[in-house]
């Protein structure tokens, strides 16, 4: 098949799984000779533009009228089959949808969040989960600023949702949910005969072979959301005045509490922050820990270090929110914990101090669940499927 995958790329001092999943998708497509045509913008652009333009920036995601005749000139020219939408915030915007229908090439949209009725993407405000806008306009989302805390920020992200939510309807022949949960949640706003379930694409892992030690690691985000100070708590609780407690806590990642985590830990031995990593580095940290710890407070949609932990035969601990009940079976290929609970999670941390064998053991049901689930193989096949479902109903 012939495809243009369109994609506004978050910017690279900031962890994206959404950016991996996009790459490993096209890389994947092409190794199976597939063509695929790349329709991308870079956040990191944003800095080099002058001042004038950075003011527009808030219209453009509105509608980003030269976007929408470049990528119409591209697909009249390229004649694609089909054009696979990810990411249109913040340098695309809905014109896409519009330069697909000009050009009369059907869509597929994968979604990565919950923009389509929430601001901020994530159902979740001032430190908790929040589903005020889900069933209608955005008038909480104005009120309380939910975007980056601010109405000036957020005013174009609700004008948006107001002014294309029908577009999103309407122009698309297949939505991509990457989890059930997700797709319950949009279940009022999508045409339920176009969406589709599939887990995101996780290339072909082998298990390293490394020496394990008694660490769990964390890796993703230091933010509110990805539960940082649910993590910093429930490992307080854990030690419980222990100078020398039985594991260690390896923090991997970067974010807005960075800065009050590197301090939090400094006065704490067994816990060692390691930064951001590549992903051959985190990797390797998870293959040598006993589990790996996703303590997340929000709507998570699917959840890449669940797989990547199990890829490596390790035991994920996870909050039991969003999609992590979806992928992980309490007690058979990892532990869930109650979310926002840091006695919960202290509870999880001292189950892996005392039971190596039985963690081990939920490592092993783990590499059994990626390879009978998350195939990369399979993925792709469904994804081909998908593809074709839009092409022989277009909209």
């Amino acid at each position: 098949m012939k495809i243009v995958v369109v994609h506004s790329r978050y910017r690279s001092a900031v962890p994206s799984g959404e950016n991996r999943v996009v790459d490993q998708e096209v890389a994947a497509l092409g190794e199976l000779g597939h063509e695929v045509e790349l329709f991308q913008r870079h956040s990191d652009d944003i800095e080099t533009w002058s001042a004038a333009r950075k003011a527009a920036l808030p219209a453009a995601v509105v509608w980003n009228g030269p976007v929408r005749r470049e990528l119409r000139d591209l697909l009249r020219a390229h004649r694609p089959d089909v054009v696979h939408i990810h990411n249109t915030f913040p340098m695309l915007s809905a014109s896409v949808l519009s330069a697909c229908r000009d050009a009369g090439v059907p869509v597929v949209v994968t979604l990565h969040n919950y923009q389509l009725a929430c601001a901020s993407g994530g159902f979740f405000r001032d430190g908790q989960v929040c589903h005020e806008c889900m069933d209608g306009p955005p008038t909480g989302a104005m009120r309380h600023g939910c975007y980056r805390g601010s109405r000036v920020a957020t005013a174009p992200l609700a004008l948006a949702t107001v002014a294309h939510r029908r577009s999103w309807q309407t122009k698309v022949s297949a939505y991509i949910c990457v989890s059930a949960s997700q797709r319950e949640l949009l279940r009022g706003i999508l045409p339920a005969d176009r969406v589709f379930i599939r887990h995101n694409m996780i290339p072909q892992r082998s298990v390293r072979q490394v020496a394990r030690r008694a660490d769990v690691v964390y890796a993703g985000r230091l933010d509110v959301a990805k539960g940082a100070q649910v993590l910093m708590a429930g490992w307080d609780r854990y030690l419980s005045g222990r100078e020398h407690p039985g594991l260690r806590l390896v923090i991997a990642g970067s974010g807005s509490l960075e800065a009050s985590v590197r301090a939090w830990a400094a006065s704490r031995p067994s816990v060692y922050v390691a930064g951001q990593l590549d992903p051959d580095a985190c990797a390797e940290a998870m293959a040598a820990a006993r589990a790996v710890v996703l303590p997340s407070i929000c709507e998570e949609t699917f959840g890449l270090a669940v797989v990547e932990a199990m890829a490596q035969g390790v035991a994920p601990m996870a909050a039991e929110r969003g999609s992590f009940p979806e992928l992980i079976t309490d007690g058979v290929n990892g532990v869930l914990f109650q979310s926002d609970d840091p006695a919960a999670l202290a509870a999880a941390f001292g189950l892996a101090e005392t039971n190596e064998k039985m963690f081990s053991e939920y490592g092993v049901q783990a590499r059994k669940t990626y390879e009978q689930s998350f195939d990369p193989a399979d993925s792709m096949a469904k994804l081909t499927t998908i593809y074709k479902y839009a092409i022989d109903n277009p909209v």
